[in-house]
């Protein structure tokens, strides 16, 4: 049974840095399309980050580049989201989510993602 279970998040002031975990069990992250996608009250899930698994190569929504950091250590079967100089903006539940097809280069489409984490709040506030 694959599972997803999250952890880090919480409450930081504007300007902090937060680190998100996401450790899978059930099933191995090397060959899959990893991401993390947040979500709103009233807003659809949008994709945040996302790291394709074959060649590691990643890619960002604009509003969170040059801040984020998506990673995985498959020694640990466990990916990451770094965040820093969080923003109000950046407030949300936050899911991490993996590919249903191995070997496929990443994106942000939520429907191709089959196994999802229970979702962790994160709130920058002051």
């Amino acid at each position: 049974q694959v599972q997803l279970v999250e952890s880090g998040g919480g409450l930081v002031q504007p300007g902090g840095s937060m680190r998100l975990s996401c450790e899978a069990s059930g099933f191995r992250l090397d060959g899959y399309a990893i991401s993390w996608f947040r979500q709103t009250p009233g807003k659809e899930r949008e994709g945040v980050s996302c790291l394709t698994g074959w060649n590691g190569k990643t890619f960002y929504r604009d509003s969170v580049k040059d801040r984020f950091t998506i990673s995985r250590d498959t020694a640990k079967n466990t990916m990451y989201l770094q965040m820093t100089s969080l923003k109000p903006s950046d407030t949300a539940i936050y899911y991490c989510a993996i590919d249903s097809v191995e070997f496929r280069s990443c994106d942000l489409l939520r429907q191709r993602y089959a196994y999802w984490g229970q979702g962790t709040q994160v709130t920058v506030s002051s």
